[in-house]
């Protein structure tokens, strides 16, 4: 015997087929009685939607591609969870795809996603090429979240706020009493914003003479040898403030070759609240991005581009915090 068909569904229930598709959709307008009896036939036939089916007669897959910047980097997790928790309360699946993988392979993943008609897409983190993104934001519903670029017209951009959240780490710093703070620079929007805001709350707390920015890439190894540079200095910092946790790790490991201890020595504040910095033996003081609650509004702001595409992009920034933990104190005693 085959798998049940709709038809068994509706022949069980006593109702026409199209009820019962209106049932599995959730729609409304269906007397109780007659919703209960459909759900009561999907259970005793153990019935299961045909998706390729569902997808030609509703010209939609229920599907939408997310394109990562890079999926080693742990900020993305919780951003995913907020995103797709929201999506499948809609009845919609996530299709990941890695951009690290794409550049190396040199492929146009966003091209496989719109071949596959996705419902929509949503790129996270700063993509090497905003090209690929325009020309797939003209044929499908688009959201870009984590970051601020690249600005695109009919497309919303979800990030964190990123201005008031270096601002809470360098004057969190500078409260402390560190004078002579360094701040390790990412790349990028956002890596421009998180400088920017450093050395204006350097400057307004009349520190600029003695704020320090190294540039780094975003990863571990880049964050180690910008922090080595910086401790090989005649008047090294006594604070760094890094674009973010991965950095971060770098730079405690450099501080800890070069026989410093954290935080008597030099005190480190990172950014994203990633699992590495939750870990107990780092432990870092780092800001929170809100990313699980960019994830969940870059979800929504997707659904309602869905149902309406022609309206304008709009730039919708959750709120950080900072998270105080082990890895910064008062500067050491001169």
């Amino acid at each position: 015997m085959g798998s049940p068909t709709i038809r068994d569904v509706a022949e069980r229930a006593g109702v026409s087929k199209s009820l019962v598709s209106l049932v599995l959709r959730g729609s409304g307008g269906v007397r109780p009685e007659k919703r209960e009896a459909v759900l009561a036939a999907v259970q005793a036939l153990g019935y299961r939607p045909n998706a390729a089916a569902r997808s030609l007669s509703e010209r939609r897959t229920r599907t939408v591609g997310v394109l990562l910047n890079d999926m080693r980097n742990p900020w993305f997790v919780d951003l995913l969870d907020g995103l797709n928790a929201r999506l499948y309360d809609n009845g919609l699946h996530m299709l990941l795809a890695d951009g690290h993988l794409n550049r190396r392979l040199g492929e146009d993943l966003t091209r496989t996603f719109t071949e596959l008609r996705v419902d929509g897409l949503v790129a996270v983190g700063t993509l090497q090429d905003p090209q690929a993104l325009r020309t797939a934001a003209g044929l499908v519903p688009t959201v870009v979240a984590g970051t601020r670029e690249p600005v695109l017209p009919g497309v919303d951009i979800v990030a964190n706020d990123d201005e008031h959240g270096a601002r809470l780490a360098t004057e969190h710093l500078i409260g402390l009493g560190h004078r002579r703070i360094a701040h390790i620079a990412g790349r990028g929007a956002v890596g421009a914003l998180r400088r920017r805001s450093f050395e204006a709350t350097m400057r307004a707390h009349g520190l600029a003479g003695t704020a320090v920015v190294e540039q780094g890439d975003l990863t571990e190894e880049g964050g180690y040898r910008a922090a080595v540079r910086l401790l090989s200095r005649p008047q090294r910092p006594t604070a760094v403030f890094a674009v973010n946790d991965m950095t971060c790790v770098g730079a405690l490991s450099a501080a800890e070759e070069c026989g410093l201890r954290v935080p008597r020595d030099l005190s480190l504040v990172g950014y994203d609240n990633t699992s590495l910095s939750r870990l107990r033996h780092l432990w870092l003081t780092t800001v929170d991005n809100a990313s699980h609650e960019v994830g969940r509004r870059a979800a929504q702001r997707l659904l309602e581009r869905i149902e309406e595409p022609d309206r304008p992009g709009e730039v919708d920034l959750a709120t950080p915090y900072l998270e105080v933990r082990g890895t910064t104190g008062p500067p050491p005693v001169s």
